[in-house]
């Protein structure tokens, strides 16, 4: 059975440069990666290279639930795409568009079967809504 996809975008005011440096950098990442503001991110690492991992961790504010999120690098393209395959075996692309000055980020991910499809692309957009949030401040 083929993996259902899923894709969230959002057009930041930014130079891709820097939206790249943003999405990447793990002093940016652990500022914007969460769905809701009663989450936060308090650690982030990154190794931006094919074959190289991102470990990020996510949890409550309150403590009562946290995850930890890894991923290993398939393709790195500096300013252009990210593509990655997450512990799980779920595969996801980020593509990083210039558009007149203004930086549209898109990122396609394989669902998972735990939680419903609207529940999976809310969270993901919510976290490129913060991010865009980061970037734009």
């Amino acid at each position: 059975m083929e993996a259902i996809k899923i894709t969230v975008s959002s057009t930041i005011a930014a130079t891709k440069k820097k939206v790249w440096d943003y999405w990447n950098r793990p002093e940016h990442i652990v500022q914007w990666n969460f769905a809701d503001d009663s989450w936060h991110c308090p650690k982030a690492e990154n190794d931006l290279r094919s074959g190289g991992t991102l470990k990020s961790r996510m949890e409550a504010k309150d403590g009562s639930f946290g995850f930890d999120f890894e991923a290993t690098y398939d393709e790195v393209v500096e300013n252009e795409k990210i593509a990655y395959t997450m512990t799980d075996g779920r595969k996801a692309l980020t593509l990083f568009e210039d558009m007149d000055g203004k930086t549209k980020i898109t990122t396609t991910f394989e669902a998972e079967n735990q939680n419903s499809i609207e529940m999976q692309k809310n969270g993901w957009q919510a976290i490129i809504d913060n991010f865009k949030k980061h970037v734009e401040k």
